[in-house]
């Protein structure tokens, strides 16, 4: 039996799900990295410390490039809020206009 040939849609999806996995990486990122400087995390613990390593080694390319232009308001850092937002607009547009629509 022949399985279907990728649709525009198909393709569309899938890059809809890679940006939504992107954006669902960076806020997981900023909300540990909030709850670990209140200093919830357990001393010398190898799982959280390789969590975060990965979560910053794949966030911190994109956030940076906000981060030398929107510098910290006091204690507030808005780069994630507008690289996420910045992200979901991008996400919109390629993906209709590989679909299509």
């Amino acid at each position: 039996m022949l399985e279907p040939a990728l649709t525009r849609v198909d393709f569309a999806n899938y890059v809809d799900a890679l940006f939504t996995v992107y954006i669902l990486i960076i806020f997981v990122y900023i909300l540990l990295n909030l709850i670990f400087s209140l200093g919830v995390r357990p001393p010398y613990s190898r799982w959280s410390d390789a969590i975060m390593k990965f979560l910053r080694d794949v966030s911190e390319p994109y956030l940076g490039l906000f981060r030398r232009f929107i510098p910290p308001i006091g204690m507030f850092d808005l780069s994630p809020m507008i690289g996420i937002i910045l992200l979901y607009f991008v996400r919109t547009i390629v993906v209709n206009a590989i679909a299509g629509t």
